[in-house]
């Protein structure tokens, strides 16, 4: 079925991936922000005032990509960084509203984008699609839990 895994399944993957962030950065631009940053602004967004070592867990994000992506939305006014007040070495970071008007008009946007995206493809496909980069994305998991054992 496959003549390589690694051609077929590992290049296809990175070809889409690569493909797909150009064209959604290509799409937020006038939004004036990228994928990365909608990322950590959408995490504000559903979850407000964590700190910025929780907000780099949940986001994906290592801690110095994400000090970057958090310098970058502060000086786009679309977040703001406060000095914890029960640890003065770390910080909590809290969406302006400028930020939660863009979310407000990014989501919506961003959901008309991927419906053009996945045009023509059956539900019952995108479903098992899902399913497909869940199991794949906890296989990596598990062997990254291996190695260090």
């Amino acid at each position: 079925m496959f003549e390589s895994y690694d051609q077929d399944i590992g290049a296809l993957t990175n070809k889409i991936n690569k493909k797909l962030i150009h064209y959604l950065n290509s799409r937020l631009v006038k939004f004036n922000l990228t994928t990365e940053q909608w990322a950590v602004l959408m995490k504000l967004f559903k979850q407000n005032k964590i700190s910025q070592k929780y907000l780099a867990e949940v986001s994906g994000k290592d801690q110095s990509t994400l000090t970057r992506i958090i310098d970058i939305l502060e000086r786009k006014n679309f977040i703001e960084r406060h000095q914890s007040k029960e640890d003065r070495r770390s910080f909590v970071i809290h969406i302006t509203d400028e930020g939660l008007i863009a979310c407000k008009k990014v989501a919506p946007f961003l959901e008309t984008v991927f419906k053009d995206i996945l045009k023509d493809i059956p539900y019952e496909k995108l479903k098992i699609f899902n399913e497909v980069f869940l199991h794949i994305d906890e296989n990596i998991d598990n062997l990254k839990n291996d190695r260090r054992n």
